[in-house]
């Protein structure tokens, strides 16, 4: 199983966090299929690449550690393919997701590490 994690901050307050976020993700092609206040859930919409190479990302926020200028998060992206090429497709849609929140004009990027 291909699995990519990435940890945020970024100049927003919490409350605008999650709707920017599942904004970003529909964006990025994905269905958002769950969400709360602090966790959502989004696939890779079939059609493009062979179902085990499905995309799911998972977006984990913060909150306790919040404050009003400043928002935390993670985000999970794993498909079941096996991460036998350097350049497999969980990679590239990790490279380009991570890309779309690095770059999104909503918010002003602090930190981002990759894991």
């Amino acid at each position: 199983m291909a699995r990519y994690t990435c940890s945020f901050i970024v100049s927003v307050t919490i409350d605008h966090l999650q709707p920017l976020l599942v904004e970003l993700l529909q964006d990025c092609n994905l269905d958002v299929q769950y969400h709360t206040a602090d966790y959502i859930m989004a696939r890779e919409i079939p059609g493009n690449v062979f179902f085990s190479k499905l995309v799911t990302v998972e977006v984990l926020i913060d909150k306790s550690t919040a404050t009003e200028t400043e928002s935390r998060m993670s985000i999970v992206i794993k498909n079941e393919e096996l991460p036998l090429q350097l350049h497999n497709h969980c990679r590239q849609m990790f490279e380009f997701i991570k890309q779309a929140i690095e770059n999104c004009r909503h918010w002003h990027l602090i930190q981002s590490l990759a894991g």
